[in-house]
């Protein structure tokens, strides 16, 4: 039986009305998680996983994929309302949606990311249905080299970010690398600015980071503002999901774009869908012909990066379920519901358990189907936040940040930290300084250095690399872009003068 009469038969199977049930319920179950600050994808499934016990494997596993689909796209509905990305994949839509909000366009930015989160899903699910054990072969092509060569172009964007302000877009940089170096080294333990603190060895948790950065931030700003004028943010109602099919069909080649950075990273085990969501916004702002209109509330960016971390889901489940290797901390847990339900996550499940897997396949399609008719039915419940006065939202924020923060962990530290790196986003924005490089730098800093010193321990020279050839594309890439945004910035501040 070849691979599409599977899915179909897999399909007719997850639309019975039990299988159909729960992943309703799964998706806005996840929907909600993700939507919450603090409650991320990871937490949902794992709250899940118990209640799967009584259940069949097919059962089980299309539940859990259910939570993980609605849990990451739940997370652009805080970060388009209240600037609070509600899992770390929504960072990026921070940027464009939140500015889209504030001028009125909530509805219309909830609906693009609605849409292209769906279409990115879709297109990571199709990859994964038919080209799974192939793609999979390449992720273990991939080293810590590579990973290293893949990580080090992301810090480059950093250029393209400050493009404009570069000295400023630099430090703020290096301070997210800074941040990103707090607590234990990676492969060997040393403490480091731990200031002899036992709660700083684990570092700054990457939500509370974000919650401080964004949202706290944000509440500090409107501090200054709440009296001075209208109190609340006026919201335009639109028709359909808020744009045009020519709109559409003109974002569609920059979608494609962010749907395949998502699915390549997705992919590799260990860097995430917020690495992908940001790496294709830059691209994005990088190969548009405005792209002075980023962050001012441009949809493209929207579109870029729920495209790209939807797509990550489809690419993270390729290596979990060919070769056993959890692609994040969602698919982690998933492998935690394999072996609940006896089954062995690998090259053997496509033959023990196929109908298993193409179950899932067939879930993942349908969920994500759901996740756009559940949301898209919720746009004006979403935006009716938006209505509360901002001297009484800002409060109920605040706390839900403080909780979120607290539930991470179970620790008062994170709370703390998310108060710390308010005052510092607010500082950034009193002195116009950029958050995004700051923010792209603590992301991927430690995910650099750790690939970085395992690929010296293997190799004992950093000439070694240089005889990868994909390392080698990465970096003369990365290169070539710094050395670029160096001569505009040059020229521009020549012309300037």
């Amino acid at each position: 039986m070849n691979a599409l009469s599977q899915l179909g038969s897999a399909m007719l199977s997850v639309l019975e009305p039990t299988s159909l049930l729960l992943m309703i319920g799964g998706v806005v179950i996840g929907i909600i998680f993700g939507s919450i600050p603090g409650l991320s994808a990871s937490m949902a499934v794992a709250l899940m996983l118990p209640l799967t016990f009584s259940m069949s494997s097919s059962l089980g596993m299309n539940t859990l994929v259910a939570v993980y689909i609605g849990g990451i796209s739940g997370g652009l509905i805080s970060a388009i309302l209240l600037n609070m990305p509600g899992t770390a994949s929504s960072i990026a839509t921070t940027f464009d949606g939140y500015p889209m909000a504030k001028k009125g366009e909530a509805m219309r930015a909830l609906g693009v990311g609605i849409v292209f989160s769906f279409l990115g899903s879709i297109f990571s699910f199709i990859i994964l249905s038919f080209f799974a054990p192939m793609l999979a072969d390449v992720a273990l092509q991939f080293t810590p080299i590579e990973n290293f060569g893949i990580c080090f172009f992301a810090l480059t964007m950093v250029a393209v970010l400050s493009s404009g302000n570069m000295v400023k877009g630099l430090l703020a940089g290096m301070l997210g690398l800074l941040f990103a170096m707090v607590g234990m080294a990676p492969i060997d333990g040393t403490p480091r600015f731990t200031f002899g603190s036992n709660e700083m060895m684990g570092g700054f948790n990457t939500l509370t980071t974000l919650i401080g950065i964004f949202a706290v931030a944000d509440i500090l700003v409107s501090a200054e503002t709440i009296g001075k004028g209208v109190e609340t943010i006026p919201v335009q109602k639109v028709k359909g999901f808020g744009f045009t099919m020519k709109e559409f069909v003109k974002w569609l080649p920059g979608a494609l774009r962010a749907a395949l950075i998502g699915t390549g990273i997705g992919i590799l085990p260990g860097i995430g869908g917020s690495t992908s969501g940001m790496l294709a916004y830059v691209t994005a702002k990088n190969m548009s012909k405005h792209p002075e209109t980023f962050g001012q509330g441009d949809p493209e960016g929207i579109v870029a990066t729920e495209t790209a971390n939807n797509a990550t889901i489809g690419g993270a489940m390729i290596p979990l379920l060919v070769l056993g290797i959890p692609g994040d901390g969602v698919t982690a847990m998933m492998l935690g519901g394999f072996l609940i339900h006896g089954l062995s996550a690998g090259p053997l499940l496509f033959i023990k358990n196929a109908d298993v897997v193409y179950g899932i396949f067939a879930a993942c399609i349908i969920c994500a189907l759901i996740m756009l008719i559940v949301e898209w039915n919720c746009i004006k419940l979403f935006v009716k936040v938006l209505k509360v006065p901002k001297h009484i939202l800002m409060p109920l924020i605040l706390v839900l940040c403080a909780v979120g923060a607290y539930a991470t962990n179970n620790r008062i530290f994170d709370v703390q930290s998310i108060i710390v790196f308010g005052v510092i986003g607010y500082l950034f924005h009193k002195v116009k300084m950029p958050t995004t490089p700051f923010v792209l730098c603590f992301l991927i800093g430690g995910m650099t250095e750790t690939y970085l010193r395992r690929g010296l321990m293997s190799y004992k020279s950093f000439g070694a690399f240089f005889t990868h050839p994909i390392f080698d594309v990465f970096f003369a890439i990365a290169i070539g872009v710094i050395g670029w945004f160096t001569f505009k910035e040059i020229r521009g501040n020549k012309k300037a003068g």
